[in-house]
Formats: structure tokens, C-alpha cells, sequence
């Protein structure tokens, strides 16, 4: 009975590696070709600033910067991540074959950012490129409505005495 329960854990433990998907296996081996300098190749961010004018607070509005593989091996976004909690990042994920566009979106949420006013918000893009791995994103606007950051205090009042 031993023998059956660790032969049939060992199976079913086979069975779940082998069932990756296809885009999940094309990701990984993605991943692995992003780590090879041989594999490199250049970008150009046809949209590194995005203005996006004004919002209401509470309001979402989505960003999107377009690259394009300016080489000759295939580009790898091999990973994307905005700078704060208000936005939300997603990205082309399989290669882009060289001379074609890929796609970062991010969806800012202003209800999540603590104040009104002017922002000015950051995603990272990791990439497989000669002409730096690390590339900065940025979108900038000014939210309307809500509060600031200024505390207003007011003293106490001071008790009569009598």
C-alpha cells in the first residue's frame, strides 16, 4: 500500500510538470533568451513621456508607450513594473521580431493617490537591449478635486475657569 501511494505521487508530480502550456514553455524560453547578451538588441520608445492632462480624483485612465526592436534579434520585455501602488502595468510578453512594435499599458487609479494635484508617475521596464536593460517610463498629469496634504490644526479651546 506504501509502494502504491509514493508510486502514484510520483506520478501525478510528472503529470503537472509536463502540463505547461504552450505560451507558458515560448515565456520561459523567452526569459532564458533575454539573459543572453548574445541575444541583445536595441529599442527605441516612441513613447517614454506620456502626458496625460487633467483628471478628476477617482477617476482611471490608461497609458500605453509603444517600442519598437530598432535591431536585429528579437526584443524581450522581460519584465514590467510600475513605481507605485496607483498603477497597474501590463505588456507585450512574447518577442517582437525585429522592425515591430510592442505595447506597455499601465491603469492609474487617482482615487489611490493620496493627494490632488500635479503627479508624476514611473513604470520600469526591464529588456534584453545594448543600450541599457533598465528603461524608464513616465506619465505625468494633474488631478482635480480631493484633498492635499496640508494638516490644518486647530487648537484646543482653552476651558474657562471660574
Amino acid at each position: 500500500m506504501k509502494y502504491f501511494f509514493i508510486s502514484l505521487l510520483i506520478t501525478v508530480s510528472l503529470f503537472s510538470f509536463s502540463c505547461k502550456n504552450k505560451s507558458e514553455r515560448e515565456l520561459d524560453a523567452s526569459k532564458a533568451a533575454a539573459a543572453d547578451s548574445a541575444n541583445y538588441t536595441t529599442v527605441q520608445w516612441i513613447d517614454s513621456i506620456v502626458k496625460f492632462g487633467a483628471i478628476n480624483k477617482g477617476e482611471k485612465i490608461d497609458i500605453k508607450f509603444r517600442c519598437k526592436n530598432t535591431g536585429d534579434k528579437p526584443l524581450i520585455l522581460t519584465n514590467v513594473r510600475p513605481g507605485c501602488g496607483c498603477t497597474v502595468a501590463d505588456y507585450t510578453k512574447q518577442p517582437i521580431a525585429p522592425g515591430a512594435e510592442g505595447l506597455v499599458t499601465g491603469s492609474f487609479d487617482s482615487k489611490k493617490v493620496g493627494t490632488s494635484g500635479d503627479v508624476r508617475k514611473t513604470i520600469i521596464v526591464n529588456t534584453n537591449t545594448k543600450n541599457g536593460t533598465e528603461h524608464y517610463l513616465y506619465f505625468e498629469g494633474t488631478i482635480n478635486g480631493g484633498g492635499t496634504n496640508d494638516k490644518i490644526v486647530e487648537p484646543h479651546p482653552i476651558p474657562n475657569k471660574k
